[in-house]
């Protein structure tokens, strides 16, 4: 059998907030290109796991609230991963939370919770799992935003966080690729999931996004698992710091 750039087979990944929406299909699409996969869960992940376990791979769910976890936490929650799977080869962060507010009107509580969820966490998941590749070279793809490029009303922590988390993506690529570690970050447009419900049903929200969007649609989860699993492949061996916007357009408008 010919093995591809784009084949995944024999690796672990894990992926955080994987219970649905970006989460669940890149899970999806990391298992569908052969590797097996930790899923991380505020709620639950047995849908993803089931789905993932139905094409022949292995799944585990571990529960983790990303709103209150340090680094003890994900020390510890790297550890169950690699009891269970022996190894960790990739890790997606994924897991994340917006805060719809005035500026003016946003508490300082609101923006320290938002700022722990979206960039917090992620640094401290990327550096425990970066001592559990054990020296073994590894992957680290952080879930952007367009908002990590661009302002906009009403999402001022949101858009501090992912604009800190294409900093932090950079940042770790120069400082950790003497390690053997490749850190990039995808940044989607507007999805079909549950976080912006709000914005796709109030025609009046949506229509000046639809109006910008070059592609002329919204991306499905989908849309941004197929770039992520890119950038977990050999096939971007040579890729590093990388913020790669999948947005339809929305940029170069």
């Amino acid at each position: 059998m010919r093995i591809t750039p784009f084949d995944l087979s024999g690796r672990v990944a894990i992926v955080t907030g994987a219970g649905s929406g970006i989460g669940q299909a890149v899970a999806c699409g990391l298992a569908n290109a052969g590797a097996d996969v930790a899923l991380t869960y505020r709620t639950d992940a047995n849908q993803t796991a089931s789905q993932i376990q139905a094409i022949g791979r292995t799944a585990r769910t571990y529960a983790c609230d990303f709103s209150v976890a340090g680094a003890s936490e994900f020390s510890q929650l790297v550890k169950e991963v690699l009891r269970e799977f022996g190894r960790i080869d990739i890790l997606v962060n994924n897991a994340g939370s917006i805060t719809v507010a005035p500026a003016l009107d946003l508490s300082q509580v609101e923006w320290q919770a938002e700022l722990q969820v979206n960039l917090t966490s992620a640094f401290l998941m990327s550096q425990a799992v970066a001592h559990g590749f054990g020296g073994a070279p590894g992957v680290i793809i952080n879930i952007g935003s367009v908002l990590s490029f661009q302002g906009s009303s009403s999402v001022v922590a949101y858009t501090a966080a992912k604009s800190g988390l294409a900093g932090m993506t950079r940042a770790l690529a120069v400082e950790w690729a003497a390690l053997g570690i490749r850190v990039n970050a995808v940044a989607p447009g507007y999805v079909r999931t549950a976080m912006v419900r709000r914005l796709e049903e109030d025609d009046n929200l949506r229509a000046p996004i639809d109006a910008r969007i070059p592609i002329g649609r919204w991306a499905e989860p989908a849309d941004i698992a197929a770039p992520v699993t890119f950038l977990a492949s050999d096939a971007a061996a040579y890729v590093t710091g990388v913020v790669l916007p999948v947005d339809g357009g929305w940029l170069a408008g």
